[in-house]
């Protein structure tokens, strides 16, 4: 029973439940709520027929600039597709992200939708090269498709954490770059697991890269496996019945991605590439029509592109996609992790290894919800759910931890150079999560929720909620506050 979905017999049934107790104070409160549920739930449905089809509409633009400024320009319009997004929770109001986009009526300005998200744009514009060079990548928004003309505009976060409008453009839904036919099923595609109609499930697509045609059975079991380990994850496990996931076959000539940094050079379906930034590790796709274009095979609101590729490597962006590769000892925990990136914007909580771009050097309070600068018990954004007796900030093995796990990176960076083989790698982290476990399940706070300074890249004066989580080394659990995150993300998809 939450907002947008409650029916009469849900009102009824509180009712009874508090009149059992003879408080009839009570039972009136809850009529009383319930009917407002039920009013605004619709309300919004009545503002989303009245405003929306059914179809998607893909807004694509060129976003371009670099370190100092930044500009758009308007591509394309296009059917993407059936609305697989809620038809009754229209605003985001958690507001996670870099980027936040709101399409308004242009007669009256009337607020009809939004969303926030980032971008590879985002992270590009933190590199050194973005102080040197100019950039372009293509990028799209998508949203229920218009009756009639929208404003769409498109703001960025500010240092204060509000948003500043930078880019706003007229959309005329019967304007001549405007696709209005629907998209042709032109991939085969598959059912992983489906629970439901789309508007009231979270719908995910996952996509093959460097799959070879007579790679396509391997992807379909590659795809299954990406959807067990990651609905046998909590929170996810808890709610796998609100998940949907479909695959999309996208055959490239030649099996396996490219690697720029070890001489593998190959051209696959989706343009993926390692190396993005000049990290080596970090695997994108620059090729965002081609990636939207396939994944509009099926209804879809979140994108996970497995690459069939044995070196360990992957990436994540909020609301744009996933990359992990799917064969090597740490594929599990890449999924998971790189998909909490994706679906609920969780900050990376390490701090030892070297990132692709820089952070601010201020310890500003992040927009993340598993990550903090505010060490303050009384206001940390997790406090509801800090165990009792348990001090802020709170102490934990930090120095041993820290010695451990820079004499690690060293090792790594010599090991990376020498081109080792992947196997040698792979041992050598093995050896690294073991000792990370062991130290941080027998430390005295471990297993509660408080705030552990070293987080986001910064050793100090950042914090997360507990001794350890996916996000912070190779773990196999999130902590407390990424799963509240994460079920933030749920119910707003799924109402």
């Amino acid at each position: 029973m939450t907002l947008g979905t409650l029916e009469p017999s849900d009102i009824h049934y509180l009712a009874f439940k508090y009149k059992t107790t003879k408080n009839i104070y009570t039972m009136k409160k809850i009529y009383v709520l319930a009917l407002v549920l039920m009013t605004i739930s619709v309300f919004t449905k009545a503002q989303y027929s009245e405003y929306f089809t059914d179809a998607t509409m893909r807004l694509d633009y060129n976003h371009v600039g670099n370190s100092a400024e930044e500009h758009f320009a308007f591509d394309q319009m296009v059917n993407d597709g059936h609305w697989a997004g809620s038809k009754t929770v229209l605003m985001d109001e958690l507001r996670l992200g870099k980027y936040f986009f709101e399409v308004k009526d242009a007669a009256t300005g009337t607020l009809l939708y939004s969303r926030a998200y980032s971008s590879i744009y985002g992270e590009w514009e933190t590199t050194p090269e973005a102080k040197d060079e100019w950039g372009s990548f293509h990028e799209s928004l998508r949203f229920p498709w218009p009756k009639k003309e929208v404003n769409v505009t498109i703001s960025k976060r500010n240092i204060k954490n509000g948003f500043d409008p930078i880019w706003t453009y007229q959309v005329n839904p019967k304007h001549h770059r405007a696709f209005s036919s629907a998209v042709e099923n032109h991939y085969p595609t598959f059912d992983v697991v489906v629970n439901g109609q789309p508007e009231k499930q979270v719908d995910i697509v996952v996509l093959g890269e460097g799959y070879a045609k007579e790679d396509m059975d391997k992807f379909r079991k590659d795809a299954q496996r990406f959807a067990d380990v990651l609905l046998n994850t909590e929170p996810y496990a808890s709610f796998k019945n609100k998940f949907s996931i479909r695959a999309v076959e996208t055959p490239s000539p030649h099996s396996g991605v490219n690697h720029p940094h070890q001489d593998i050079h190959t051209r696959s379906a989706l343009s993926v590439t390692y190396g993005a930034f000049n990290s080596e590790r970090y695997a994108l796709g620059y090729d965002n029509k081609t990636i939207r274009n396939a994944a509009a095979a099926v209804p879809y609101e979140f994108t996970a592109i497995l690459m069939n590729d044995s070196i360990y490597g992957g990436g994540g962006i909020y609301n744009l996609y996933i990359t992990a590769a799917v064969d090597n000892a740490f594929q599990e925990y890449l999924f998971v992790h790189e998909f909490g990136h994706h679906f609920a914007d969780l900050a990376d909580e390490y701090y030892t290894s070297a990132t692709a771009y820089e952070m601010d050097a201020a310890h500003l309070e992040p927009w993340e919800l598993n990550v903090t600068a505010n060490a303050d018990a009384e206001t940390i954004k997790w406090k509801e759910i800090v165990t009792s007796d348990t001090p802020i900030p709170t102490p934990w093995e930090k120095e041993k931890y820290d010695k451990h796990s820079i004499a690690t990176q060293k090792k790594r960076v010599e090991m990376r150079k020498a081109k080792v083989d992947e196997k040698v790698m792979e041992d050598f982290f093995i050896k690294k999560r073991t000792w990370d476990d062991e130290l941080l399940a027998n430390i005295k706070y471990s297993g509660k929720v408080g705030a552990f300074e070293g987080a986001q890249y910064k050793s100090k004066g950042l914090y997360r909620s507990a001794a350890n989580c996916i996000m912070f080394t190779r773990h196999d659990k999130f902590c407390p506050a990424c799963q509240r995150a994460i079920k933030l993300i749920i119910d707003q998809h799924t109402k």
